[in-house]
């Protein structure tokens, strides 16, 4: 499959949450904790670390990975 570039210029800062389970009545994963639903996006890493640390949130910097890009032709899936 090839995935397309979408959103891959920004920065989020998603939250982890600490009680997840399972709604009883509809089977789905559950949580009290609302800030499971929040993600911010920032432009730049600078912006989304120093928002981290004026709002004494803890956090963990997973730095973007360099994408492999093999081209090949649909033909290549019949020709082995």
């Amino acid at each position: 499959m090839q995935s397309g570039l979408k959103k891959y210029d920004r920065w989020v800062l998603e939250f982890i949450t600490k009680d997840k389970g399972i709604n009883p009545l509809m089977g789905w994963e559950s949580s009290n904790d609302t800030y499971s639903e929040l993600n911010l996006e920032f432009s730049t890493k600078e912006l989304a670390v120093e928002y981290a640390k004026k709002n004494n949130i803890r956090y963990e910097l997973i730095e973007e990975q360099n994408r492999k890009i093999s081209k090949k032709s649909y033909a290549d899936n019949f020709l082995k």
